[in-house]
């Protein structure tokens, strides 16, 4: 049979039909979910001190329990001693280990955020966890304990205790996002307490040496100080180092960061008259931050841009709740 124009015509519109709607049922259904095509990294700061290692120690079960969870899910863990070491594994991680998603913990926030940027222009999702970003158009996702609260907790509790009179020494952890936030929050809530005087406040980059060299400065130019806020649980082990060799017994308190579990134990016990009260931080948000990311992207979903993990006071009516005696941190 001959077929007319019109037939032709009618042939063409039901195949642009057929296309069209084709195309229609791609879009509106949920992305295939294929385990084996998710590559996961990680990349972390090194182990230099107790927070770090159990950001390492999270990481690592975080891969150990999502892979068995997950048989085609890999996940690459990569741990650096600094800035330029972290960006060259980036570099390595999108390029020769082909990652197609990203958890990051930088270690510094400035240096890091154009090698992040980098991965992401790769078409890479990246979340970034902790340590923020200069510029966040680098991240699809933000996940961090909360560090305004990490601040302002202590300076309240502070304020409060000693009646809103004292002279404060301060140690500041690494030049990042986080620690500005901290900072910020700490002094911005201490406005309301004039009589509250903070003599100084140094870098002593969330590390127990470098820690114990500060305080040993603030005890020499500081012949007063009633509490120190060291801000980090790892820093405070050095202040308490350098008050002990010092002999001195005007200072009241040390006041660290974290949870870290020797210090909990010490508020729990009583053990310490100097560790009265501390600020919880888990460094378990990577394992959480880990499995988010992984769970999501085999979903082919993407995560909140921002995920504020909370932070509470942490004092001898409630430790015990927060002591984790096999935790590594």
């Amino acid at each position: 049979m001959r077929k007319t124009e019109s037939d032709h015509l009618t042939r063409r519109h039901l195949l642009a039909a057929g296309v069209a709607l084709a195309a229609m049922s791609a879009l509106a259904a949920p992305p295939a979910r294929a385990d084996d095509a998710v590559n996961l990294g990680v990349s972390i700061p090194a182990a230099t001190h107790g927070f770090t290692a159990g950001i390492v120690w999270w990481a690592n079960k975080a891969k150990k329990d999502l892979e068995q969870a997950h048989p085609g899910l890999k996940i690459t863990v990569r741990t650096a001693a600094g800035a330029p070491q972290q960006a060259d594994q980036l570099q390595d991680l999108t390029i020769v280990t082909k990652i197609n998603a990203l958890v990051v913990f930088p270690f510094e926030s400035a240096a890091l955020t154009q090698p992040v940027a980098q991965v992401k222009k790769r078409g890479v999702y990246v979340t970034v966890v902790d340590r923020g970003l200069s510029d966040t158009s680098a991240q699809d996702a933000y996940i961090a304990g909360d560090n305004t609260a990490f601040g302002r907790i202590p300076a309240e509790y502070i304020a409060k205790k000693y009646g809103g009179s004292a002279d404060v020494v301060s140690l500041r952890g690494i030049p990042t996002t986080l620690d500005t936030e901290r900072w910020n929050a700490f002094t911005g809530a201490l406005k309301a307490s004039p009589n509250v005087k903070i003599l100084d406040g140094k870098y002593a980059n969330w590390n127990r040496d470098d820690a114990f060299k500060v305080m040993q400065d603030y005890l020499t130019r500081f012949k007063k100080i009633d509490v120190v806020w060291a801000a980090d649980d790892d820093m405070a082990v050095g202040v308490l180092k350098a008050i002990q060799q010092a002999k001195r017994t005007d200072i009241k308190e040390v006041f660290g960061g974290a949870g870290a579990k020797d210090i909990v134990k010490a508020i729990k016990d009583g053990s310490n008259p100097l560790l009265q009260a501390d600020v919880s931080y888990s460094p378990k948000f990577i394992y959480d931050a880990i499995k988010m990311t992984a769970e999501a992207r085999l979903k082919g979903d993407k995560l909140p841009p921002t995920y504020i993990i909370p932070s509470v006071l942490i004092t001898r009516e409630n430790a015990a709740e927060y002591y984790f005696p096999d935790s590594p941190y």
